[in-house]
């Protein structure tokens, strides 16, 4: 009877050492709970998102160092794991050593080599370059390999051939992508089943958490379990994980399918943890009801634990946040309230002329339900200061001696306001503190660059910016409903109307507030980043002239007549926004903190940018000149049709 243990483990990218410390410890426990094999996740020896790393052949080496100390602690257990393996005589395309992504298998303190394989490991057949993975730019696939050496991939899938307790057993080990291989012309599992007489699968993993991937991952495996008829065990790491601009939190969420593709055991998420299943018992064993929480609970999960992570990777433990009487820091000073104890958490309200009594009096109503660290710094002596500096001092021209005098606008004035909030006071404030200060921009405002660089955009961490303004509402309410089950964000911050404050124009005693139409423009804005064909101008003119915006956006029906009561009006509102997306908020995202992902599409390495400037499409000229032609010949409210 084969008992296997699944090692949900916690993986420190780029720390081997670690790493190999932490799987010797569970191959102990496992030998305590009598398990005959001890499956750990892709690359949980060095870690996956490592950037350049893998150009250090000194860390290659220390790889293949704790790769043999896990090799040699394969007594009386078989163990499979995951490395980079590396064949010193041969190099990748680029010049550089040759690498593969591999599955090891360890028995009796060796490597048992797969039936077809060339090398004594597994070695990944799909290379994922899309999102934020890198694979081709650093490992050699199986699929070059066989071209390489004059055969097929096909014919080097194969099995590994075990004798436990003088039974023999057929494993088919895959790789992380290797499962997700709808959109590839081969399919790995479908090769090995076709072929050979398989026992069960196992799919070694890697996988950064999204909303919603592990919906998908269980219907994409279970799937295949079930075509296979062939159980099938998913082995994920916890931890975080980063390439440097977007932060991944790794959920686990390890899982079981039976021969009918049901889920019989899932590994508890963000919890490091060794899941024993019979292998004899999987098809007898009850389904598992999955959880159906709210998206929103998800998300207050992935966050929590991805920024309790950051911390404690940064060594940070004090934190200083900057809130205005707003929704976004008040939902941030919230999160972080639960990660933090409150002596350790500093809340900075830095008000100016601008800002009303109402929202002073809720930034100190939040404070207080709380119960952190809170204090008061007025800004508008020294923003009068720096005005009267710049505009009486003189600028000298010392090639001739000529003078003149700079003049602050109402515009630069808003700039300088935001910055004095976060350059001046947030960033002494957190020196003084012994910690650091937060950036609590969300990803409307990231995706068209409302934010000012170097003021309210700057922070250690921005832990909302891959959430759209509707979702930070909704942790809003989460957080006071579910989380603290009281009113902790007031109702107040809530209501009222989302405002910088840096004018008279953004008055929210009198409704007046961001030019951001939330409603619409989350929608607008997600279609520009979140979809996987991604939308451009031209696709929102076809949809306009089709009647079709909202159904394709996902935005509520009637909101672009309640907005845009003619064409020009729509189109000089996309143009707007277009123009910020793909022109200066660019640069300003390239400066941006990093982001703490969750969506389908979060910033950063997962969204690859140039600084090329807005584009517009030859038919979406055209669409443009006709719909603006025929808006001035059409009556009020009419929809045209070409």
């Amino acid at each position: 009877m084969l008992n296997i243990a699944m090692a949900q483990m916690k993986v420190s990218p780029g720390h081997p050492d670690k790493n190999a410390e932490r799987m010797l410890q569970m191959i102990a426990e496992a030998k305590q709970k009598k398990a005959d094999v001890i499956i750990f996740p892709e690359m949980c020896i060095p870690g996956y998102l490592l950037g350049d790393t893998w150009e250090q052949p000194a860390f290659l080496r220390d790889c293949e160092s704790y790769g043999a100390d896990i090799i040699r602690a394969a007594e009386g257990i078989v163990i499979l794991f995951g490395n980079v393996a590396i064949d010193w005589e041969k190099k990748n395309n680029d010049g550089r050593v040759r690498k593969y992504n591999a599955l090891f298998c360890a028995q009796n303190g060796r490597l048992i080599a797969p039936d077809n394989m060339p090398y004594p490991f597994i070695i990944k057949t799909l290379l994922p370059n899309y999102r934020e993975f890198d694979d081709t730019r650093h490992f050699f696939s199986l699929q070059k390999l066989a071209r390489e050496i004059g055969t097929t991939a096909e014919r080097l899938l194969s099995p590994l051939t075990l004798d436990i307790h003088g039974e023999r057993y057929r494993i088919g080990g895959l790789l992380c992508e290797d499962g997700w291989s709808d959109d590839y012309s081969l399919t790995p599992l479908t090769e090995l089943n076709r072929h050979h007489d398989i026992d069960f699968f196992v799919n070694i993993s890697a996988s950064p958490y999204t909303l919603g991937k592990n919906e998908k991952r269980n219907r994409v495996f279970g799937a295949e379990a079930k075509a296979a008829h062939t159980p099938l065990f998913y082995v994920n790491n916890i931890g975080l994980q980063n390439n440097g601009k977007t932060i991944y939190t790794f959920d686990g969420s390890s899982t079981v399918y039976n021969a009918n593709g049901r889920v019989i055991s899932v590994c508890p998420a963000y919890e490091e943890t060794l899941c024993c299943t019979e292998l004899a018992h999987i098809d007898a064993l009850p389904e598992v009801t999955q959880e159906h929480a709210p998206s929103i609970a998800h998300i207050y999960r992935a966050l929590t634990y991805g920024i309790r992570e950051f911390l404690a990777g940064i060594h940070m433990k004090k934190v200083v946040i900057g809130i205005s009487g707003g929704i976004d820091s008040a939902v941030a000073a919230a999160l972080y309230a639960k990660i933090i104890s409150p002596e350790n958490l500093l809340l900075v309200n830095m008000p100016s002329v601008f800002n009303s009594k109402t929202t002073r009096s809720l930034s100190e109503q939040l404070a207080e339900n709380l119960g952190c660290q809170y204090m008061i710094v007025p800004i508008q002596e020294s923003v009068d200061l720096t005005k009267e500096q710049l505009e009486t001092l003189p600028v000298t021209n010392l090639a001739d001696k000529s003078a003149h005098h700079l003049h602050v606008s109402s515009f630069v004035m808003e700039n300088i306001q935001a910055r004095d909030r976060s350059a001046r006071v947030l960033a002494g404030a957190a020196a003084a503190f012994g910690g650091g200060f937060t950036c609590n921009a969300n990803k409307a405002e990231t995706t068209v660059g409302y934010s000012t660089l170097y003021g309210d955009q700057s922070g250690f961490l921005a832990a909302l910016a891959d959430l759209w303004k509707h979702q930070v509402y909704e942790l809003a309410h989460y957080l006071n409903d579910t989380i603290y089950a009281r009113e902790v964000i007031p109702q107040g911050i809530i209501d009222i109307v989302p405002s910088a404050e840096l004018s008279s124009a953004q008055n929210v005693d009198e409704g007046k507030g961001d030019p951001i139409r939330y409603p619409y423009h989350d929608y607008l804005f997600r279609s520009f980043i979140e979809r996987w064909q991604k939308a451009t101008p031209e696709d929102l003119l076809t949809w306009y002239t089709q009647g079709t915006v909202e159904e394709n956006l996902g935005c509520s029906p009637g909101l672009v007549q309640k907005y845009f009561p003619t064409a020009q009006a729509f189109i000089e509102d996309l143009e707007r926004w277009w123009n910020l997306f793909s022109g200066m908020a660019i640069a300003k995202r390239i400066q941006a903190p990093p982001i703490l992902a969750v969506s389908r599409r979060a910033y950063g390495f997962d969204h690859r940018e140039a600084q090329d400037g807005p584009y517009y499409t030859r038919k979406y000229r055209e669409l443009k000149a006709k719909l603006l032609y025929h808006s001035d010949t059409l009556p009020t409210g009419a929809s045209p049709s070409f």
